[in-house]
């Protein structure tokens, strides 16, 4: 299952083609040297948050060792969500990490960047930030490491795209027999999911804007038509209200104090309303 795993990311690296601008950035899961090393050896880099406390220099002390004696590189202050900030302690070091005991004679030691970021004081309602990185890219300046830490803060991002792309698109139910056939299939369902990621964003950045940033006339009007079906449906002004409607196709309920609706629902209501159009086109292809 390893081989298969390291064997599939060559295969993906190749086929987004420039290896050497792509990064792999990966929650505590991807802490596994074999990981480290393929990725080096693909010419590729990692930005990944650690769980072990690996050896370092000559073996006889380890990462949190080394990281101990590091002294604060820089404070600065981060944004979370809208009105909340974080006073981050940043600390980073270049150090020789060892692999495990077992497979120092099948993998080579590597020079890599480790990188600490904690939160001062206790926040309330949440948890403080404490994140230890590793990465292969180098870091010698706080701008380089805050640079690094905004990367990985992307990574829920990135999760949800693929959440869409495998749950959404089904990309793993795909029966495809050919790299090819499945490089283009994969690659029409990246450009779906990211299209119904973004919508689900922009919801939340930009409500007041025009729906005519994401629909086409023929899909504002189906929806204006499927709105005046409702009891007392006000008409749509605005982006959040046309991409709430879609929502409410897909089983948002879109109560008063519900949350934005979520990457789900909006996949959801987007695939029956393009069910709807098709239905649309066909009638009036039909009748005209």
């Amino acid at each position: 299952e390893s081989y298969r795993w390291l064997e599939n990311m060559r295969q993906s690296t190749t086929l987004l083609g420039d290896p050497e601008r792509l990064v792999h950035i990966g929650d505590r899961e991807n802490d596994i040297y074999e990981f480290f090393c393929e990725t080096q050896a693909l010419g590729t880099h990692f930005l990944v948050r650690t769980c072990v406390d690996r050896l370092a220099g000559d073996g006889g002390h380890t990462i949190a060792d080394e990281m101990s004696e590091t002294t604060v590189q820089g404070t600065p202050r981060i944004t979370i969500g809208k009105d909340d900030h974080a006073d981050i302690e940043l600390r980073y070091r270049r150090i020789q990490v060892l692999p495990p005991i077992g497979k120092q004679k099948r993998y080579p030691s590597l020079s890599l960047t480790i990188l600490h970021a904690r939160e001062s004081g206790t926040p309330e309602g949440r948890p403080p930030i404490d994140w230890r990185l590793i990465t292969d890219l180098p870091v010698t300046t706080p701008d380089e490491a805050i640079e690094k830490l905004d990367w990985y803060a992307q990574r829920w991002k990135i999760e949800l795209f693929h959440k869409i792309l495998k749950s959404g698109c089904r990309a793993e139910d795909a029966r495809l027999r050919t790299a090819e056939r499945l490089a283009n299939l994969i690659a029409i369902f990246c450009i779906l999911s990211w299209r119904l990621f973004w919508m689900t964003m922009i919801n939340r950045a930009a409500p007041d804007a025009s729906p005519r940033l994401i629909l086409t006339d023929v899909e504002i009007t189906l929806i204006d038509h499927l709105a005046a079906s409702r009891r007392n449906e006000p008409p749509g002004r605005t982006l959040s209200d046309y991409l709430t409607q879609i929502a409410r196709l897909g089983g948002y309920l879109a109560r008063a104090h519900d949350p934005p609706p979520g990457n789900i629902v909006i996949w959801r209501g987007w695939s029956r309303l393009m069910d709807i159009k098709i239905g649309a086109n066909v009638s009036r292809n039909i009748c005209g």
